[in-house]
């Protein structure tokens, strides 16, 4: 029996992608792990691989057609003729248990013996990823072949739901009936980061609604049907009278050209915005002699044979400094007014790529000796060459080192990288005259630049850590304690 291939959430809430070239073709024979199709998100391109093996029976769409997570992305045959007849998955998301039922009202039912099929943003715990796949990325699964055919988009997802609890509205007044209401004195139960996190871009507290789940739990549905309230109270709102100022358009003059942003401008542009918005960020620096650095990683080259770049030294002694001060290796939780000390060191690596400004994530840093993080580096470097990452490695960031010293720049009043609470800027190393016992001398300076969030800690923390990296480029020998 034929398997359909799902298109998974690919990670930060991603929930489409557009198809930028097929790896393989129809009758072609698929491994499991193989990569099958490169796809750019609102991040960067990425390339998927097979959960399964079999022969390409169909693809899901041609270049340049946008998908969305949860539709069929290819559908393999088994080789060979043999049963590829899979399992059923062992549970769904729990968030989206009431929005899947009122799906599957419109669609004819089923055998009783049909397989459920796999929703984005799903881990598909089934026999054959187990035993098949090595790379079962978020939302993989299998799904047997069914006369009818569930058709999921966006829109018609966020559209077909809870029509009757919308409110009865007149024209110029707000909703008062339905259960998705706010109520500030409210604190419903959440425990889906996706309903708490469409709530907050939204602007309001999803606890504040009425939960229509069990024991009054707020689903994505509440949320989605309180968004589609407003909505009708924006169209029938009276047009606002003209403003007395010049309108935007007259700002134009011959010549001038608009450029519209593409997919990952929107999402970059939205990100930067919402770190402005939501983080009340400081920023400290100072200016470091660097000589003994670059004088350290020679003789390591020397010693080893191998090359050690600046960005990978620094980065060794940003997770010593984060074991010192790991409150700046956290996230603030505004919805609880708590902070979140992550016990990992996922550090994130600032890079310039043909798609913009991206920061790769290398996760379980603090485990890392320095040639492996070198190595961890390095290999997000290459991949920055061409803006292709595999999906993990764009999110679960915690820190972020940012080296625009190769952009040729001193210093930078960075953006912090929500939802962590601090970012270290490093400028370019030139030589400067520099007092050295007592002495002027020439010596390779740089400047150190930290970037954190008020809010988890203050100036004096961020300062301590910012001085012990400082210490660590000025005397490398110090860090050897730490390591």
């Amino acid at each position: 029996m034929a398997r359909d291939f799902i298109l998974p959430d690919l990670g930060e809430g991603l929930t489409e992608a557009e198809v930028v070239a097929w790896l393989v073709a129809p009758g072609d024979e698929v491994a499991i792990d193989q990569p099958v199709v490169e796809l750019e998100s609102a991040k960067s391109v990425v390339q998927l691989p097979s959960p399964f093996a079999g022969v390409v029976e169909s693809l899901g769409g041609e270049v340049g057609d946008v998908l969305h997570a949860g539709t069929v992305l290819m559908t393999l045959a088994p080789a060979g003729g043999g049963d590829g007849t899979p399992t059923t998955p062992a549970h769904a998301d729990k968030d989206a248990d009431a929005a899947d039922a009122a799906d599957a009202a419109d669609a004819e039912p089923a055998s009783p013996t049909a397989a459920v099929p796999a929703e984005p943003g799903v881990a598909v715990p089934t026999d054959t990823a187990t035993e098949e796949s090595g790379a079962v990325l978020i939302g993989y699964g299998t799904r047997a072949r069914i006369a009818t055919k569930r058709a999921v988009s966006a829109p018609a997802r966020f559209g077909r739901r809870d029509t009757a609890a919308a409110a009865t509205t007149t024209p110029g007044s707000r909703p008062t009936a339905g259960p998705a209401r706010l109520d500030p004195a409210r604190r419903s139960p959440v425990v889906s980061p996706i309903v708490r996190r469409i709530a907050r871009e939204h602007g309001f507290d999803a606890s504040q609604l009425a939960g229509s789940g069990p024991d009054h739990l707020v689903m994505r549905r509440d949320v989605e049907s309180f968004l589609r309230e407003l909505e009708v109270e924006e169209t029938t709102k009276p047009a606002p009278a003209p403003a007395a100022s010049a309108p935007v358009e007259s700002i134009a003059a011959e010549g001038d050209r608009r450029v519209p942003l593409d997919r990952m401008g929107r999402a970059a542009a939205a990100h930067f915005s919402r770190s402005r918005r939501e983080i009340p960020e400081a920023t400290v620096w100072m200016d470091v002699d660097a000589t003994e650095l670059l004088a350290a990683r020679r003789q390591l080259q020397e010693a080893t044979g191998e090359r050690f770049g600046v960005t990978a030294l620094v980065a060794r002694f940003v997770v010593a400094g984060l074991a010192r001060h790991p409150l700046l290796n956290s996230s603030f939780d505004a919805e609880r007014d708590e902070i979140l000390v992550h016990a990992a060191v996922n550090l994130g690596i600032a890079a310039q790529t043909p798609r913009g400004l991206l920061v790769p994530v290398v996760h379980g840093a603090e485990r890392m000796s320095l040639r492996e993080l070198r190595d961890a580096i390095g290999a997000r470097g290459e991949e920055a060459a061409s803006g292709a990452f595999p999906p993990a490695a764009l999110s679960g960031g915690t820190f972020t080192l940012n080296n625009y010293g190769t952009l040729g720049v001193d210093g930078s009043a960075a953006i912090i990288n929500h939802p962590e609470a601090a970012m270290l800027g490093i400028g370019r190393l030139v030589e400067r005259p520099w007092v050295v016992d007592g002495e002027l001398a020439v010596r390779t300076v740089t400047e150190l630049t930290i970037s954190f969030d008020h809010r988890v800690c203050d100036g004096a923390e961020a300062a301590a850590f910012l001085t012990f990296v400082a210490r660590c480029i000025e005397r490398p020998v110090s860090v050897l304690a730490d390591l």
